[in-house]
């Protein structure tokens, strides 16, 4: 540790974080100076697990430390003084079985197991807007808002000041930045970057929602991650980009420009989307985790028409009207069900394990649907045997609950604080009188 802290020190570096995800993945730390990092690396920095949400312990057990990964290390593009590292959760001399980077670490194990390595890139939507004098947030950009505003030159450039200043960071980092637009929603952005190793790129997105959030900070604005503000604009997604490679020679598993399905997927690329097309509806509960995700993934409900969100449990090629999709250029399968909101850890760890279980079981997910989904009757999907997705929150959780792969992934522990966590949170919302409510009924017989 004596390199890391010296090139630490030669960086200006005075402060260390030690981070880790709460069931949110949201980064929870605690600060430590730079002369102590031998110790925070030793597990020094203690936290009360019943404290937060999703570190499921009762108030009089040991408490948790984060042991930081020194390959994580990323010093604050835009506080040049302090350094952030990604952690795993210790509990009583060993690996805290319920913390999210815990988990994805044993499922990406068990495909170490196998000779894979799963290769994940992560498309990061989300909406910037700054706070109105009344209490409440507009678009960043003042234009008039089109109702079409997608990939709009104008309303980017409008956003060029803490849009530069992310894309530029993210590359200093070596993030390859490779494209970045405006998104359907007004106020939406798009940013797109490479691949890495299914750990890294959870750590990368977890530590881009709060570099976006603390950068747009900066000059006036916040950044949003919910995954739906507006009602009747696109919401914003996190689709999962995956492959598995040969743990030894690094070639993408999933590459066949011979298939005969058209897709130029492999067998184990089939195989691979058959298991997670099997745990859907429990995968969907775990990327798609909120009340407010349920209405993102509707057919309609944008002024662009389409909203382009998943609603069947189907597959197929270019085609966005399916879950899960095969992009023109193969060689990867795309889950579209996953929204901004996700904890990227807990979301990989699902699909890779399911994933994994097609391919061991052999299973095949049929032929790629290559038509317009949304355009199928009722009557259409249930002679092809495609069902929807979960409509709400709560449909999303009896499918977690009833699926024996959920608590495999999750463990008893962290099971248990999921389930409870978000059966609670469906309650609270339908306990809550909305606006919606009181227009509707308020003076309805007066």
């Amino acid at each position: 540790m004596s390199t890391l802290k010296s090139d630490l020190t030669a960086q200006g570096v005075k402060f260390l974080i030690a981070s880790f995800s709460d069931m949110h993945g949201v980064s929870k730390a605690k600060m430590v100076p730079v002369d102590h990092l031998d110790q925070m690396m030793d597990g020094s920095e203690l936290f009360t697990g019943a404290a937060l949400d999703g570190v499921p312990q009762d108030v009089s057990d040991e408490e948790v430390s984060a042991h930081p990964d020194a390959s994580s290390c990323i010093v604050l593009p835009w506080q040049k003084d302090v350094a952030w590292f990604a952690s795993n959760l210790w509990c009583e001399n060993k690996p805290f079985d319920s913390c999210s980077r815990t988990i994805l670490t044993r499922v990406t194990d068990q495909a170490k197991e196998m000779g894979y390595s799963l290769n994940l890139g992560i498309e990061s939507e989300f909406f910037v807007f700054e706070p109105t004098e009344e209490g409440s947030f507009e678009p960043y950009s003042p234009r008039h808002h089109l109702s079409k505003p997608a990939y709009d030159v104008t309303r980017l450039m409008d956003n060029m000041d803490w849009m530069g200043e992310l894309v530029n960071a993210m590359n200093d980092l070596g993030w390859g930045v490779y494209s970045f637009d405006h998104e359907d929603g007004i106020g939406q952005f798009e940013i797109d970057f490479d691949y890495a190793d299914a750990l890294t790129m959870a750590d990368r997105f977890v530590f881009l929602r709060w570099m976006t959030n603390a950068i747009a900070n900066r000059h006036g604005a916040f950044a949003t991650f919910m995954p739906k503000p507006y009602g009747d604009r696109a919401g914003s997604g996190a689709h999962f980009n995956m492959s598995l490679a040969d743990l030894k020679t690094g070639e993408n598993l999933f590459a066949d420009e011979a298939d005969k399905r058209g897709c130029q997927l492999s067998t184990l690329g089939y195989q691979f989307t058959a298991g997670i097309l099997r745990h859907l509806p429990a995968i969907s509960a775990v990327v798609a985790p909120t009340v407010n995700s349920y209405k993102r993934l509707v057919k309609q409900g944008s002024m662009s028409g389409f909203t382009w969100a998943p609603v069947f449990a189907c597959y197929g090629n270019n085609n966005r009207t399916n879950t899960i999709r095969i992009p023109k250029a193969g060689k990867r399968v795309e889950l579209r069900a996953a929204d901004s909101a996700c904890n990227p850890y807990l979301g990989a760890a699902m699909a890779l394990a399911a994933g994994l279980e097609g391919i061991r079981e052999g299973l095949d997910p049929g032929d790629p649907h290559t038509e317009n989904m949304y355009m199928k009757s009722e009557s259409e999907l249930a002679d092809m045997g495609i069902a929807m997705l979960p409509r709400t929150l709560e449909e999303a959780i009896d499918a977690f609950k009833a699926d024996p792969l959920s608590k495999q992934v999750f463990g008893d522990a962290m099971y248990g604080a999921w389930t409870d966590y978000k059966e609670e949170e469906w309650l609270s919302y339908l306990n809550h009188v909305s606006d919606w409510e009181i227009d509707r009924y308020l003076n309805m017989w007066g």
